[in-house]
């Protein structure tokens, strides 16, 4: 038996879905355990591109158990939206093979409402949140007004939580963000309709998972965002609503740490991050342009341009340290064939001072300079590529002086976007 927990090691967008989608061949169940639709999980399974917001990215493998875990925060419409996609495409025909947490929290209206609104009023000082409501969700959360499903189950409950919350948030949305304001009769009609259709999914999936992992079964969960956009050890204020280390693993889907038993981190060979916020490493010119450009560097859930920069080993090797990684997933080897040499910050330098460790002040990682160390790059396309000695010897160089910078394995190396542009040096699950 071996549980697998996939964490990204950067600011997210680092290719979780496709490598949650490989390690899913040999899982039983497959757990989300955080964040909401703003995150996007890209999958290209033979030629066919499919993005996943809310469902584990095992869903495209037949017989597979997909559980939204209690730290998700769900939308039901785009979930709806998500499931019937999948039905569409052959997917998800046993709807047994999908369970709800009951304690999950939905997200409502008003928090799509109070996040846009928020996020305009900053102007230039804008987090880059999606306005999707997942902060605002969170926020109720915490703040124990929050309506979950198993509230939205009891027609009572429901109809007098709402009732409060809007009529609370209409007072803020009015008198503070000068937004409209929203009618109750409306939003109660639309999730009771919401209840009836998702009902059969919704289960207390802790003990759900207690038991089949007490059974035998293979856990993979499958985190979404980036450890450096975790909300207590990432770039704050710049960083989602929620727990995207390891010990969001335990909180978000209800499971002690022993069950968990291989740390998986997911980085992309180069950096990325999407929105405000410190990024060290940044290329604002032709080579950020020529990351951007051969790696799609665009939001899958937003469409947004990403900010492209060299590997930021400071970052990973943090991200190694707080989640405790086993080993480390290197993703998009192949954009970087064409450079014809290769950065990767080893450290930073601020005020005369050097920095090994990622640090916590937003100032410092504002100003800092990277420190840089040059490697040769390579012109041979290498997506053909299926062991590391079929990779050019720069490239393989390359793979090699990044596990000695991070004092980690790397156990699989991306070099496209397909399932089969993949190589494996060590599979997790066995």
């Amino acid at each position: 038996m071996a549980n697998v927990a996939v964490i990204g090691a950067q600011w997210g967008d680092e290719g979780k879905g496709k490598i949650v989608d490989l390690f899913t061949r040999d899982a039983d169940i497959v757990v989300r355990f955080q964040g909401g639709n703003n995150a996007g999980h890209t999958l290209v399974v033979d030629g066919q591109k499919t993005v996943l917001h809310l469902i584990p990215s095992g869903a495209l493998h037949p017989g597979k158990l997909c559980i939204i875990g209690n730290g998700v925060v769900v939308d039901p419409e785009v979930l709806l939206e998500e499931i019937h996609g999948l039905k569409r495409k052959g997917c998800f025909q046993d709807n047994s093979l999908l369970k709800i947490s009951e304690q999950a929290h939905l997200i409502m209206p008003y928090h799509k409402s109070v996040d846009q609104a928020r996020e305009r009023l900053r102007g230039k000082g804008k987090i880059g949140t999606t306005g999707r409501g997942i902060g605002p969700t969170y926020e109720d959360k915490v703040g124990r007004i929050g309506i979950r499903f198993v509230d939205l189950l009891d027609e009572k409950t429901f109809r007098e939580k709402l009732k409060y919350n809007i009529e609370e948030k209409n007072i803020y949305l009015k008198a503070i963000l000068k937004e409209k304001t929203l009618n109750f009769q409306e939003i109660y009609k639309t999730y009771c309709g919401y209840r009836e259709k998702l009902r059969e999914y919704v289960a207390d999936t802790a003990l759900l998972l207690d038991r089949e992992i007490k059974a035998g079964k293979k856990v993979l969960f499958e985190g979404a965002q980036g450890t450096l956009l975790d909300v207590d050890h990432g770039t704050y204020p710049f960083v989602t609503s929620s727990n995207a280390v390891i010990g969001g693993v335990c909180s978000g889907a209800g499971i002690g740490p022993q069950n968990i038993h291989q740390i998986i981190g997911i980085s992309k060979a180069y950096t990325t991050r999407v929105g405000g916020g410190p990024f060290p490493t940044e290329l604002k010119g032709a080579e950020g342009e020529k990351l951007k450009h051969d790696g799609d560097e665009f939001g899958a859930t937003t469409g947004r341009p990403r900010r492209c920069g060299w590997f930021d080993a400071v970052g990973v090797r943090y991200a190694v340290r707080i989640n405790g990684m086993t080993g480390i997933a290197l993703t998009k080897l192949d954009v970087l064939t064409g450079f014809k040499k290769i950065r990767v910050c080893t450290a930073y330098r601020h005020s005369g001072k050097l920095y090994r460790e990622f640090p916590a002040s937003l100032r410092i990682l504002e100003e800092a300079k990277p420190v840089w160390e040059e490697m040769e790059g390579w012109a041979t396309p290498i997506s053909a590529a299926r062991k590391l000695a079929d990779l050019p010897k720069h490239a393989q160089r390359y793979v090699r002086r990044l596990e000695e910078i991070l004092e980690t394995d790397l156990i699989l190396v991306s070099v496209g976007p397909s399932r089969e542009q993949t190589i494996m040096l060590r599979n997790p699950f066995h």
